[in-house]
């Protein structure tokens, strides 16, 4: 009798949610953004191993957002940018350049173009206008392709044979925070910072290079952050 009851109610139970979220997901359907942002783009790797805000260089994104539930909305975007990195930047104890990037004085730069498709979580329906909050935080995370130019420099004459230029295609996992606000019905404001896990060492080509001088044992990452405005779609659907 006991589990005649648990069933009856998870049933009644999984179908008050199933509609909760088929009519909400019906409601966020109607609605689409198109998006432009800026910001900086940033590299972590053998010549950054720490991020370092001075080594955000120049990054525009254009984006389709789509909603397919009041939390969940789907993003598709394409992003381009700069990456540089210096050794003379790593700053170790006593406020003095770290000794293996004073040593080694590599620069790195070059370019980065990544397709992304994310799945964004918002916390509150700011695209509601009948409520008053008009406004939401969000986290999200997907995957992306990348595309990076770059090359590397020694500034110590004794690696200047090891200098290294050329592209690679690479994946990366996209994750990280943001916030909407909705200035009108149809603008948005939003704000954004985002890391990207790469699977390769090579953004800055001392993956190969002498052991003494790079970590072969991390990868390198890319991060993003930035502020944008979209413009929202309203579909109305005829009862």
């Amino acid at each position: 009798m006991l589990h005649s009851i648990l069933r009856k109610t998870l049933l009644i139970c999984s179908v008050q949610i199933g509609s909760v979220f088929f009519i909400t997901s019906a409601k966020a359907q109607n609605t689409s953004e198109l998006g432009i942002g800026i910001g900086g783009l940033n590299y972590k790797g053998e010549v950054s191993p720490n991020y370092q805000f001075e080594n955000n260089r120049p990054v525009l994104t254009i984006f389709y957002r789509k909603d397919i539930s009041v939390p969940i909305t789907l993003r598709g975007a394409f992003t381009g940018g700069m990456l540089q990195a210096n050794d003379k930047n790593v700053i170790g104890v006593n406020d003095a350049i770290a000794p293996l990037h004073d040593f080694r004085e590599a620069t790195m730069k070059g370019g980065l173009a990544e397709v992304s498709g994310v799945l964004e979580y918002n916390f509150f329906n700011y695209h509601n206008r009948k409520d008053k909050i008009h406004f939401t935080p969000y986290v999200f995370i997907g995957i992306a392709g990348f595309y990076a130019n770059t090359e590397v420099v020694y500034g110590n004459q004794n690696f200047t044979g090891l200098n290294a230029n050329g592209g690679m295609v690479g994946v990366a996992v996209p994750a990280g925070i943001g916030l909407k606000y909705a200035l009108s019905p149809r603008w948005n404001l939003g704000l954004e910072a985002g890391a990207r896990k790469t699977f390769t060492d090579k953004l800055d080509h001392l993956e190969d290079q002498n052991a003494f001088i790079n970590n072969r044992y991390t990868n390198d990452w890319y991060f993003y952050n930035g502020v944008s405005l979209s413009y929202t779609f309203y579909k109305i659907y005829c009862p």
